[in-house]
């Protein structure tokens, strides 16, 4: 069996939901591509894919089994190019998208400077909070931060994003600084409205302890609710005099001094730096999730989409990428 084939066959069937429209793609007869899907779950021991004759559908182990494969697969076809390319120059247009105030300030600064390098390739840059189809959009690729939804695309994961509550200097000298999620009762926090995404509240995460079902009693009184599927990760729907659906608006009236806000790093980290802002209940911050780059499954990546991805992920990886103050 030719593995690299049979993970084609595979990513392609999964991805289009049919064994003839895959198979169409290829060239090939639909029988070859059954046969091919029959020899890799043979030699897995698993059963990948549910085929009937009117639909098909991933099994729990396919469905892990097909975000592994279309990694490897962008991982070869990175490896081909890098050597491959040679001194064949980037050219064509990209377009890009990503979500608005990520996008203003750690995506859009870096547009000119990328074209600088690469002078034959112009550049579309979307930004919208919206989740765009990709594929049927026309767009090379995503910056996407936080938790990703099950789909078809490839994602890399660029960098770490971790949520904070932060407040200025004067607001803690004024109220005082909490030092426990159940204090922020007493405080004035600054959330998002009922109708922005923020639906589940505030994450923390409080270490296990001994004592825990003591713990627990005490966060449940102060409105802190635990998440299902852990025991140390809890969330927190706080009050407060002020709410708003623009995350903007939030940032901007926690930098004027009125109130907490629960911020992602990307946002503050800067005004961190500079004194303007101060983390607070750090010590019960949840884990980070993560800022990604995902694009459509395809079997050679345009050389400008991958020299934009390693250009993104080496800015993003420098240590004083995210402290450094927005371009205005």
């Amino acid at each position: 069996m030719d593995k690299l084939k049979a993970f084609e066959s595979f990513v392609s069937v999964a991805t289009r939901g049919s064994l003839t429209a895959a198979a169409r793609a290829e060239g090939v007869a639909p029988a070859i591509m059954g046969r091919r899907l029959d020899a890799l779950e043979e030699h897995l021991g698993v059963k990948l894919l549910m085929r009937t004759t009117r639909r098909i559908t991933l099994t729990h182990e396919g469905s892990s089994f097909l975000e592994d494969c279309q990694r490897l697969l962008a991982d070869v076809a990175n490896a081909e190019a890098s050597v491959s390319a040679g001194g064949i120059k980037a050219t064509g247009h990209l377009r890009i998208t990503a979500p608005a105030g990520f996008g203003r300030r750690h995506v859009a600064p870096l547009v000119p400077r990328f074209r600088d390098l690469h002078p034959e390739v112009t550049i579309s840059l979307n930004l919208s909070d919206r989740v765009v189809d990709l594929a049927g959009e026309g767009y090379d690729c995503a910056v996407r931060v936080g938790d990703l939804p099950d789909s078809s695309l490839v994602s890399v994961r660029m960098a770490d994003n971790r949520r904070l509550c932060v407040a200025t200097p004067d607001y803690l000298r004024r109220r005082g600084t909490p030092q426990h999620p159940g204090e922020l009762a007493q405080h004035d926090c600054l959330t998002l409205s009922s109708d922005a995404s923020q639906t589940r509240g505030w994450a923390f995460r409080v270490p296990r302890t001994a004592s825990g079902q003591k713990r627990e009693g005490a966060l449940a009184g102060a409105g802190v609710l635990r998440e299902g599927g852990s025991d140390e990760v809890v969330h927190f729907k706080p009050g407060g005099p002020l709410d708003c659906s623009d995350g903007q608006v939030l940032h901007d009236w926690c930098l004027g001094g009125w109130g907490i806000a629960w911020r992602s790093t990307w946002e503050v980290e800067s005004e961190i730096a500079a004194g303007r802002l101060v983390a607070v209940l750090e010590d019960f911050a949840a884990p980070p999730n993560g800022i990604y780059m995902v694009f459509p499954q395809r079997k050679h990546l345009p050389l400008r989409v991958r020299l934009w991805i390693d250009y993104l992920r080496q800015h993003y990886a420098q240590s004083d990428f995210w402290a450094r103050s927005p371009a205005p």
